[in-house]
Formats: structure tokens, sequence, C-alpha cells
């Protein structure tokens, strides 16, 4: 596994456990990028998407809102939201990932993190966001 997919796998994990917890992500990956609580510390991509996903928080969840079809946020299963959040912001935000690689990465974390059905649904999502990428950035 790379380093930039590991970080996403972190950046996830960051993201679940801050909406768990009722905290703000972008203040928790600070927070485990000075006090590491692993003996790895956090890789420096990782704190750039939590960062930029809770930059852009609205516009992704409205994003994520208008296109899934039926799917309510909150109806979602809570690690689908943080994989959906990471995948979208890499692929309206991220300069450096191209959006192919940001679905597909998006849709290996929700073979490894979730329910059989969720990559599919995953995927679906994202290049659906692909596609009206022009009318929302």
């Amino acid at each position: 596994m790379g380093a930039r997919t590991k970080a996403r796998k972190r950046a996830v994990d960051l993201l679940f456990e801050a909406e768990s917890r009722g905290l703000n992500a972008g203040d928790l990956a600070r927070e485990r990028g000075a006090v590491p609580v692993t003996e790895a510390p956090l890789n420096p991509y990782t704190i750039t998407a939590v960062e930029g996903v809770v930059a852009h928080w609205s516009d992704i969840n409205d994003a994520l809102t208008t296109y899934s079809q039926g799917w309510t946020l909150e109806r979602m299963p809570d690690v689908d939201r943080a994989i959906l959040r990471l995948g979208a912001w890499e692929v309206l935000y991220s300069e450096d990932v191209p959006e192919e690689v940001a679905v597909s990465e998006a849709v290996v974390l929700a073979t490894e993190l979730s329910t059989d059905e969720s990559p599919r649904f995953i995927n679906g999502l994202l290049a659906r966001i692909v596609e009206v990428k022009p009318t929302l950035v």
C-alpha cells in the first residue's frame, strides 16, 4: 500500500472519528499531527486532506446530497460519508490528484471498510460529481 493510499485511509479514520465524537475534524487532525497516538506520525497529506474537507464541508455535503439520488447523508453508513467527503474533496478541490485516481481510491477504501453495496454506490456518486464538476467549482 502506497504512502498516499495510507494517508487517505488515515484521513477517513479521522473524519469518521471526529464525526462520531462530535469534534471538528480539522482540529483533530492537527492535534494528531502534533501529538501522534500511533508509532507512525501522520502523513502530511492526511492533515491536508482533512483540513481540505473541513474547509469545503458545506459545499461537499451539498454536492453529495444533491447527487446521491434518494439518499440523505444521515441515511448513509458513517464510514461511507467519510469516504465520500474525502473523495469529493479530492475530485473537486485537490489540484494534484487526478479525478479517476480519487474515485478509484475511494472505491478501494469502501471495499475494505464498508458494506458490500458501498463500493458501487460510492463509485456512482463520485462519478456523477466528476461529470458535474464544471458546474460546482
